[in-house]
Formats: structure tokens, C-alpha cells, sequence
């Protein structure tokens, strides 16, 4: 697998779960891929993990010296970014009269600033490179309606789509292509949380949301890090040079659009 051979991607939040799926996906179709994540201790362990084709890069998505930094090492070390995947983000609930400033700062900071300025910190790059690159965002289904417990992160998510169709819209004129991906409910460490939240806000015991949601998907189950691999891979490559400012679902089937 050689689609992505000659190219440098620096991934957000990639030190664990789907940020480091992306990784491994990648490395094997022939990209180099900073590890970039707040985690700076897990993210040297995954990218010596993954092998000598990834280094990783300390970033706090909510500070713009940082992101500055981070593309400046990025670059440094490669030479070039081609590819961006902002998949760095965190997860909030709670009910509308409990829903703190803190908390609500916090979720914007993390899923859309951080989404927003990672892009013009790349994009600016990449223009100046003369690079026809690709920014892959990470939405979710929860961006495309609301829920009763998760105001705040859906908020948050249908910001970063409707980010990456102006975005998308914009760039494309530098040969930018800007899409995004929408997963499901995907399993993991990071559900691992979402499902301590819900314990705690409707009485569940612990494990409970996770049995019901993966019974509600209608492929049968949760998804896996591993089941957005390859859109990440074919948004990245020269197959979906024609495609500008979508965002795609894959979620086994939770949400038609």
C-alpha cells in the first residue's frame, strides 16, 4: 500500500485511540507522521511503537504558540506538510441547568479553536509551500443533532463541520482540500469515559450505555478506530482530489445524509 508514499501528515491527539490508528494507517501506506499530542510522554512511546517513519511532537491545541511550534517542528523535520488530521478532542455532558462556563470553554477550546487555528497555522504553511495539501477534521454524529445530555460537545462538532465546509470553500483555491469525518459511537478508551458520564448522569451501572448504543448501531456494533482508517487514507490521497468541503459518515448506519 503506497497511496500516501512521499507524504508528511501531522496528526492531533495521536497518542492513543483514533489518532493513532490514523498513525499506523498511514505509516503503512508509505506516509511520515508526527505524533502530536498534549501527552508528550505516551506520544515518544506510540511513534517508538509505530517505527522510524513517525517522530512525536508536543501540542496543546488551545495554545496558539504551541500549534505555531508544533508546525514549525513538523516542518522542520519533514521538510513539507502535505496532510493534517485535526482529531484532538474532548468530551463534556451534563444536563442544560448543570452545564458550567468552565466546562463550555473548555469543550470549545479543545474541539473548535483548536480545530480552526491548527488549520490556518497548516494551511498557512502549506500556501506558502506551494504544497496541494489535504485537512481532515474529525465531526461526529453528534454535530449533525442535538442530544438531551451533550449540548456542549454536539455544539462543538457541528462547528467543526460547518469549519470545514467555509474552510474547504476557501482553500481550495490554493489546492487545499478540506473534508471531514463523522464516526459513530467508536469503542475504546475514549468510551471508556463517555460511559462513566452517562453511569453517573442516568443511573446506569458502568458498561451499560456502551451495551445499549452499540445495540442501537444497525451494523450490529460499536465502531472501532480501525473502521475510519480508510476514509482517512482515501481523503488523503490524490483519489479524492475532487472532493471539497464534505463531511462523511461512518458510523455503521446511525445517520443518513
Amino acid at each position: 500500500m503506497t497511496r500516501l508514499a512521499g507524504k508528511n501528515a501531522l496528526i492531533t491527539g495521536a497518542a492513543r485511540g483514533i489518532g493513532r490508528a490514523f498513525a499506523e494507517a498511514y505509516v503503512k501506506d508509505g506516509a511520515r507522521v508526527a505524533i502530536a499530542d498534549i501527552d508528550i510522554t505516551r506520544a515518544r512511546e506510540t511513534a517508538a511503537e509505530i517505527g522510524d517513519a513517525t517522530f512525536a511532537v508536543e501540542l496543546d491545541v488551545t495554545d496558539r504558540q504551541s500549534i505555531r511550534a508544533a508546525t514549525m517542528e513538523t516542518s522542520a523535520r519533514f521538510g513539507s506538510i502535505d496532510i493534517l488530521i485535526n482529531n484532538a478532542a474532548i468530551f463534556t455532558a451534563a444536563p442544560l441547568v448543570e452545564i458550567t462556563t468552565e466546562d463550555y470553554q473548555r469543550a470549545f477550546d479543545v474541539n473548535v479553536h483548536g480545530t480552526l487555528f491548527m488549520m490556518q497555522s497548516v494551511a498557512r504553511h502549506m500556501i506558502n509551500n506551494g504544497t496541494r495539501g489535504r485537512i481532515i477534521n474529525m465531526a461526529s454524529q453528534a454535530g449533525r443533532r442535538g442530544e438531551p445530555l451533550v449540548a456542549v460537545y454536539c455544539a462543538t462538532k457541528a462547528a467543526v463541520i460547518s469549519l470545514t465546509q467555509s474552510a474547504g470553500l476557501n482553500l481550495i483555491r490554493h489546492g487545499i482540500n478540506v473534508n471531514a469525518i463523522s464516526p459513530g459511537v467508536v469503542d475504546g478508551e475514549h468510551w471508556d469515559g463517555v460511559d462513566a458520564f452517562f453511569a453517573d448522569l442516568e443511573d446506569k451501572p458502568l458498561g451499560q450505555k456502551k451495551i445499549e448504543v452499540g445495540q442501537g448501531v444497525p451494523f450490529g456494533r460499536m465502531g472501532r478506530a480501525e473502521d475510519l482508517t480508510g476514509m482517512a487514507v482515501f481523503l488523503a490521497s490524490d483519489e479524492a482530489e475532487y472532493i471539497v468541503a464534505q463531511t462523511y459518515n461512518v458510523d455503521g448506519g446511525q445517520w443518513m445524509s
